[in-house]
């Protein structure tokens, strides 16, 4: 027996060395045997049966389009696309700030430059914070998992800033965890109490937001499950539903009714409206200044959320830039620019993006993607690179589980800090020791289209011709 199993070895790795000489002498020969077949079935075959008909056709159609399509094929349902619109929208980008470097001259590097923020300067509990980036409405339960949503509050506590609740359930130890809070009042039935409207810091009624807009949606129990049902106060096997309107056959005038209960409730903190910006912003405007809110968070078209049919997220709206510079300019023609608070998202992922929005007019930025990226930071590698790095954070990912509190909260209190920091650097650049001593005549524009509409001179021109147009 030994004889044989030696002499079945031997011949077993003989025809291995064979094998593997074979391959480092032969390999060039056949890889040129494939290249030269499947070349002459690709430069010979007709269109309709060549392979490469995929090529003009996705250049025709579009990657995402094809697959979107074929998700809708095999459902027969309407598509939820997560994280918001993908096409090009008009941006930021053309726009460039001025550096003072004659006269006057940059700020020392070692002076301190002040971020402070106040929003809703006319009520009687305005809400004041250290920095002008806040953490948007990212909702417990329907979007975020529990451990995600204690992870932000705590680097919003950290940073000094707020944090927004969102559509979902409020977590206590969110409450507790958190420093300013900012309560979202929409269009369900739970997180309306009244201990928690007298706790809020601020309150944000949803009209609508950039990527979905005022469309209701149900929630099934098997998309919905664990604490988060308890803390939304649903039954076993109840959708949650978020509706349409507040009120059956709705006016404005329940609206204004609304946030002077609300305001009285909540012992004066400011109350605002969050709106997705339209084509019709400046009369949208006229109705929340109508209604007597503090302030106003616009999301522009490139806003994102967990999902949202794609004919809402790419086809409605318009862009924030669009969005902010419409809004301010209707905010100054009704002499309420600084009376009513501006919020405004979507799209904004870097702190040059932070600081353009807040230089042409706005108070204060919400952050949800950029910020949802970063609490995950490396922790995105539980999922990669057979999941989407996002399940690690949804309340149904698969690897929420493995989601640390800890790490989360140190990474999404160093990006806001590093954001903060380069946003000082950039101001000192301009010779700014102040966030209020920021403004639109500090920017310009290399696109000549984007200088004439937001108003900025166009970089082609030498500054005297635009100093005088302005």
């Amino acid at each position: 027996m030994p004889n044989i199993l030696y002499y079945f070895s031997f011949v077993m790795i003989s025809i291995l060395f064979i094998f593997l000489i074979f391959i480092l002498i032969g390999w060039r020969w056949m890889i040129k045997k494939i290249a030269k077949k499947m070349g002459k079935i690709i430069l010979t075959d007709g269109y309709q049966e060549n392979l490469m008909e995929i090529l003009p056709g996705l250049r025709h159609m579009g990657i995402q389009n094809m697959l979107e399509n074929s998700l809708r094929a095999e459902t027969g349902d309407v598509l939820h696309r997560p994280l918001g619109s993908s096409k090009k929208w008009p941006h930021f980008d053309p726009i460039t700030f001025i550096p003072t470097q004659t006269t006057p001259f940059p700020i020392d590097g070692e002076a301190e430059v002040d971020v402070k923020v106040t929003i809703g300067p006319k009520a009687k509990k305005p809400m004041k914070i250290k920095i002008p980036l806040l953490i948007s409405g990212m909702a417990y339960g329907i979007a975020l998992s529990e451990e995600v949503r204690l992870a932000l509050a705590e680097a919003a506590n950290n940073t000094g800033t707020a944090i927004n609740s969102g559509e979902g359930g409020v977590l206590p130890e969110e409450l507790n965890a958190a420093g300013k809070y900012i309560l979202q009042f929409s269009k369900a039935e739970w997180s309306k109490d009244e201990d928690l409207i007298k706790r809020a810091d601020m309150i944000e009624i949803k009209f609508g937001q950039g990527a979905l807009f005022g469309v209701g949606t149900k929630i099934s129990p098997k998309n919905l499950t664990g604490r988060a049902r308890d803390v939304m106060g649903l039954k076993e096997n109840e959708d949650a539903v978020i509706y349409d309107n507040f009120y059956e056959d709705q006016t404005i005038d329940d609206i204004k009714e609304l946030v002077k209960e609300l305001r009285t409730v909540s012992g004066g903190v400011p109350i605002g409206v969050k709106m997705g910006a339209g084509g019709k912003i400046e009369e949208d405007i006229d109705q929340l200044i109508y209604l007597g809110v503090d302030f106003i968070s616009i999301d522009g078209g490139q806003a994102a959320t967990m999902g949202a049919p794609p004919i809402l997220s790419d086809d409605m709206g318009i862009p924030t830039l669009h969005a902010i510079v419409r809004a301010v300019n209707h905010l100054k023609k009704r002499n309420m620019k600084g009376e009513i608070s501006l919020i405004v998202s979507g799209g904004l992922f870097v702190p040059g993006h932070f600081l353009k929005v807040l230089a042409l007019g706005a108070d204060a930025v919400y952050l949800g993607s950029a910020i949802l990226f970063t609490v995950a930071h490396n922790q995105i590698f539980q999922a990669i690179p057979f999941e989407p790095p996002t399940q690690v954070v949804w309340n149904e990912g698969k690897f929420k589980d493995q989601f640390k509190i800890e790490d989360g909260v140190k990474t999404a209190e160093k990006f806001l800090t590093a954001s903060i920091e380069e946003m000082k650097m950039a101001l000192r650049a301009m010779g700014k020791r102040s966030l209020k001593e920021l403004s639109k005549k500090d920017l310009v524009s290399y696109d000549e289209l984007t200088a004439k509409m937001v108003g900025i001179p166009f970089s082609f021109e030498p500054w005297k011709v635009n100093h005088k147009e302005k």
